[in-house]
C-alpha cells in the first residue's frame, strides 16, 4: 500500500511481488480514504448549469397520444 501511495505504478508493484498480471495485485491493494479524497480533489467541477429538463410540447403531445 505504501508503494501505491508513493505513486509507484501497480504494474511495477505486481512485478516486484512476482505476480503474473496486475489484476492479481488488485486483491492486495485497495485505495484508502486518503487516496480517495485526493482523487476527488483532483476533479474539476463541471461547468454545467443545474437546469431542469423541460420536454418540448410536441414530445409531450406524442407521449400523451400513446
Amino acid at each position: 500500500m505504501h508503494l501505491l501511495q508513493s505513486g509507484v505504478d501497480i504494474s511495477v508493484i505486481a512485478l516486484w511481488l512476482g505476480h503474473e498480471s496486475p489484476t492479481t495485485t488488485h486483491v492486495y491493494l485497495s485505495a484508502d480514504m486518503v487516496m480517495k479524497e485526493e482523487a476527488l480533489l483532483r476533479l474539476q467541477p463541471a461547468d454545467v448549469g443545474r437546469a431542469r429538463y423541460k420536454a418540448p410540447d410536441n414530445l409531450l403531445a406524442f407521449l400523451k397520444s400513446l
